[in-house]
């Protein structure tokens, strides 16, 4: 261990020290570029354009580029790179990690690599976890690349799709994860190619890398339409787990958060809803419903995993403490929560398109990120992304103290605590940030605070829109701020005078996350820039965490040391060694589910690079598509063929049903007789039946003799059949995905046999396209003014 340990710094060292000449370079010219005028410095921009243009490569020119955004910076932000800054902007421009701690500023760090790289004019991509965040860097930094001659654009939600495009043709465009990944999907479901947003993915530097591709990247984008369900089953299954006992009637396993049916449960329900056998195949809709409807109410919890607002059931994202905005549960257990919740039950949703964040910032030609917390998840970035992570030195040494954590028997004495210590630390002027997991114990610890007359702000789901102003008084003398993981990422808490006497920012986490990340990321925020700090977790045995993972080694710890005080504390090392271990292992929970989706999802990534591409290419022909129609009319005429006219023994040849397919599909029964398939071969036969295709497609030319109509007709038939096949193929794998883990219990692979289906079903959808291609095209009337 420690000799991996030595590698993985030493290489980190290696690398530093490698980009640290780089970085003299930049800093040589400093003196040079300091002399020049402002119109000289901004004539730098069309002059390193125009050496792209002949050849020279972004590595070429960095060293000028960096020195003149570095000059810039000065002059329009009253800012100035230091050199480690240099460095981390070098980590970005290779495609790789840089791991900067709180406070170094990374938005200052991104302008460097984001400014040589718009010089291409293939766009640059600056990806922030929020809207906020995104409009804020947008705006500050913006006044730098404007002032430098590029153009900003900003994609938020609210913008319709010509303001998106021109925010998508800017040299710079800031925008939030979900929005982008949002973007290329209905970029893929756009009848014109007009309507698109998007350009080629060139470069993207991600803010907070790991949120966005290792924590959000355990559920996938989709985007759904209207399937009709009915609601009375969800109400009847709801009403019925309510009168379920724990353990006597279903058992929860809380570390993978499972919950089943005992035998007294299952035989109540059978008794419930009159049937012999529960788990019989006709009732496979019921069994889904009850299992979402235990979910629901046992599983899901109120003010943690979601909250009301508006008589709307809301996610919300345990990463950040944030509300999801349009997100749903998917599979039936969000209207499940509706119906736990007496609120209105929404139609389910049909899957019409979907991909993972790993799949869509993998179609990046480069792809960069930077955060305070990536070594954790250093493996992942290599794997999955071809990213290494570089922990980049920090301009001033860190000074924060970070205390052991304390462990107290229940949550009461914990709070009890954590009340005290703010009240003493209130009384000397010392700011306070205290981080709460969950909504719900961010109010209570608000309440027991309103009893104490200590006044405070609390950040949270529920009021998330004050962010800004809340953040900006966090860090003055005698604040009190309750947050749940919100405030952990983006925020720069400045403190304010008087309160580095006092000790400065104190930051009290009231819970460990299962993420050692986020609770460096909480740490993080006192600090910064070699400002005094010091941070505390307070902890209890009945904590989620500990409930979850490991506390039994540690209550029997308790025993015998035989502690039965209420309000007794253990600080010890041992803990906080305990509780790492705890959260190695949901680590490593997290880390599995992750690369399963993305293992799932490689195999609709191939299916979706396949349909997109001949979509695309259908959408953006000019000239005609006998060449993509004709192919698909073939191969549907030689399937049909094969099928109906087998074998050397004619007696054993299925005519009459060939006949039907003829009439149905290539002609109509005027035109073509049943006898003329007697005494023929299957090569005649096949030749006779292409020749048709043929004419009937000649003969549909001469009808439209405009050109122009004619390949609207043709982009109409296969777009609509196309477009109806594959969201029915998406939704189809989406349940094959659900239902795949239970061939484990027979012995075999889910992932191979979901590979092998997936592969099956999508040549069943492939030939499913070509045979109504064929009888949409061969049979429809003609008519003037198609549209798609």
């Amino acid at each position: 261990m420690a000799n991996f340990l030595r590698t993985w710094v030493e290489n980190d060292k290696r690398e530093v020290n490698r980009m640290d000449k780089i970085a003299a370079k930049v800093i040589s010219h400093e003196d040079e570029y300091a002399a020049l005028s402002d119109e000289e410095l901004k004539a730098k921009t069309p002059e390193f354009q125009e050496r792209i243009k002949n050849g020279e490569t972004v590595d070429d020119i960095l060293p000028e580029a960096f020195g003149v955004c570095r000059e810039a910076a000065k002059r329009v932000l009253g800012l100035f790179p230091f050199r480690v800054q240099v460095i981390g902007g070098i980590t970005l421009h290779e495609g790789n990690i840089a791991e900067m701690k709180t406070g170094e500023g990374k938005t200052l760090t991104a302008t460097m690599p984001v400014y040589l790289n718009a010089l291409e004019g293939k766009g640059v991509h600056v990806v922030t976890v929020n809207e906020y965040l995104s409009s804020r860097d947008a705006t500050e930094m913006g006044e730098l690349y404007n002032w430098l001659g590029l153009s900003v654009g900003l994609n938020v939600n609210a913008k319709n799709p010509e303001e998106k495009r021109e925010a998508y043709n800017c040299d710079i465009t800031y925008s939030t994860n979900s929005e982008l990944g949002f973007d290329y999907l209905r970029d893929n479901m756009v009848v014109y190619k007009e309507e698109m947003v998007q350009r080629p993915l060139h470069y993207a530097i991600v803010d907070e890398v790991d949120s966005i591709l290792v924590d959000e990247a355990r559920t996938p984008l989709i985007i759904s339409g209207q399937a009709e369900k009915s609601t009375a089953l969800y109400i009847r299954t709801d009403r019925f787990v309510k009168t379920l006992k724990e353990e006597d009637d279903y058992k929860i396993d809380w570390p993978t958060k499972t919950i089943s049916l005992t035998e007294q449960g299952i035989k109540k329900a059978e008794k419930n809803f009159g049937l012999d056998n529960l788990y019989d195949t006709d009732n496979m809709a019921l069994n889904h419903h009850m299992d979402q409807a235990l979910r629901a109410n046992y599983v899901m919890l109120h003010d943690i995993d979601y909250v009301i607002q508006d008589g709307e059931v809301m996610i919300v994202d345990q990463f950040t403490g944030r509300v999801m905005e349009g997100r749903r549960y998917s599979d039936g257990l969000h209207q499940a929560i509706e119906a736990k919740e007496g609120v209105k039950i929404q139609d389910e949703t049909k899957t019409m398109a979907n991909i993972t964040y790993q799949n869509y910032f993998r179609m990046y030609d480069k792809l960069s990120g930077m955060t305070g917390t990536a070594k954790t998840e250093e493996e992942e970035f290599r794997e999955i992304y071809n990213m290494e992570c570089i922990a980049i030195p920090t301009n001033k040494p860190v000074i924060r103290v970070d205390r052991s954590d304390l462990l107290y028997p229940t949550i009461d004495s914990k709070f009890r605590a954590v009340v005290k210590d703010i009240k003493e630390r209130h009384s000397k002027g010392q700011p306070i940030l205290v981080g709460t997991v969950a909504v719900e114990s961010s109010e209570r610890l608000s309440h027991m605070l309103d009893q104490e007359r200590i006044p405070h702000a609390v950040l949270n789901a529920k009021n998330h829109f004050k962010e800004a102003e809340i953040i900006m008084n966090a860090g003055q003398k005698g604040a009190v701020t309750i947050a749940t993981n919100m405030a952990g990422r983006g925020t720069d808490i400045k403190l304010g005078p008087g309160v580095r006497e006092a000790g400065g920012l104190c930051v009290l986490g009231t819970e460990r996350h299962e993420s050692r990340r986020i609770d460096n990321q909480l740490r993080g925020r006192s600090g910064r820039q070699g400002d005094p700090g010091e941070t505390v977790f307070y902890m209890s045995l009945e904590d989620d965490l500990m409930k979850r993972f490991g506390s039994d080694r540690i209550k029997a710890f308790l025993e015998r040391m035989k502690i039965d005080d209420d309000d007794a504390v253990i600080q010890s090392r041992m803990i906080s060694r305990q509780v790492e271990s705890a959260q190695k292992r949901v680590e490593g929970n997290n880390y599995d589910t992750r690369k399963q989706t993305l293992q799932y999802d490689d195999v609709m990534r191939e299916q979706r690079e396949v349909i997109y591409k001949e979509r695309f290419q259908v959408i953006q022909e000019t000239e005609g598509l006998k060449n993509v129609l004709m192919p698909m009319v073939k191969r549907t005429i030689q399937q049909q063929v094969d099928l109906y006219v087998q074998g050397d023994d004619q007696k054993t040849w299925n005519l009459d049903a060939l006949y039907d397919f003829i009439v149905n599909c290539l002609t109509n029964e005027q035109s073509f007789e049943r006898n003329v398939l007697d005494g023929k071969d299957a090569a005649a036969i096949l030749d006779m039946l292409q020749d048709m295709a043929e004419k009937n497609f000649e003969e549909k030319t001469k009808q439209l003799a405009d050109k122009a109509q004619m390949l609207e007709f043709e982009k109409v038939v296969i777009l609509r059949v196309v477009d109806s096949h594959w969201t029915d193929h998406i939704d189809a794998m989406d349940q094959l995905r659900q239902s795949i883990g239970l061939r484990g219990y027979g012995q075999l692979n889910p992932l191979v046999e979901y590979q092998e289906d997936g592969f099956r079903m999508f040549e069943e959808m492939i030939a499913d396209i070509n045979y109504d291609v064929t009888r949409l095209f061969m049979k429809a009337e003609i008519r003037q003014n198609i549209r798609r």
